[in-house]
């Protein structure tokens, strides 16, 4: 598992290529949805999200709010995974940061970064992972969370190896809840895609790993 992020996700097949969110805010294909548009069931929702999301309801929200009754079973996950979780919050963070380089999201690197870096990421971790790099000064349990998360996202498969690594920095409800964190962060990035959502404040999007 010292393979950096590319040579791993060469290996298995994975081609990180750019996402439809580095597309401009005018080809969004779900129009952007104002508080006031929303209807009961949205509003009660929309509310939700209002107390905890930094980006409003934009970004994956304006996706999820179509489907009311999914956006709040979606809302009530991502208020554990991210606030109740039993991963302490800077591999919890590292861990949606992950999903964000592999997917190339621009929403969710652009909202996750900073509150990775308060929870005690170092940046240079973070800027080795955005370039595409194993990052070089991880921490033991952060590099048994970025091989558990970086082996089940490209290989679709956890070795024992790996895992028994994961289980010296984590337990058992901690494996679990990291590998539903990234989980959920691919569905994030799949409706963030899906919708092409742009970066919210129309800054320097992430660029593709090119192949190497």
């Amino acid at each position: 598992m010292r393979h950096h992020l590319l040579a791993m996700a060469s290996l298995c097949g994975v081609l990180l290529l750019p996402m439809a969110s580095t597309r401009s805010a005018e080809e969004k294909r779900f129009p952007q949805l104002s508080v006031e548009q929303l209807d009961p069931e949205q509003r009660r929702v929309a509310d939700e999200v209002l107390k905890v999301s930094s980006l409003g309801i934009q970004g994956p929200y304006n996706v999820l709010l179509r489907s009311p009754v999914m956006a709040q079973r979606m809302v009530a996950l991502l208020d554990y995974l991210r606030f109740n979780t039993s991963v302490p919050r800077r591999l919890n963070e590292f861990a949606i940061l992950i999903q964000s380089r592999l997917w190339t999201s621009q929403v969710e690197w652009k909202a996750h970064y900073p509150l990775a870096i308060k929870a005690g990421l170092s940046e240079a971790v973070a800027a080795d992972l955005q370039a595409g790099r194993r990052p070089a000064a991880m921490q033991p349990d952060e590099a048994a969370v970025y091989d558990l998360c970086m082996e089940l996202s490209t290989r679709h498969a956890l070795s024992d190896q790996v895992l028994a690594e994961a289980r010296k920095h984590l337990s058992d409800q901690q494996v679990v809840d990291l590998v539903t964190v990234s989980g959920t962060y691919v569905t994030v990035a799949m409706l963030l895609a899906a919708g092409n959502e742009p970066t919210p404040d129309g800054s320097k999007p992430l660029q593709p790993v090119a192949a190497p």
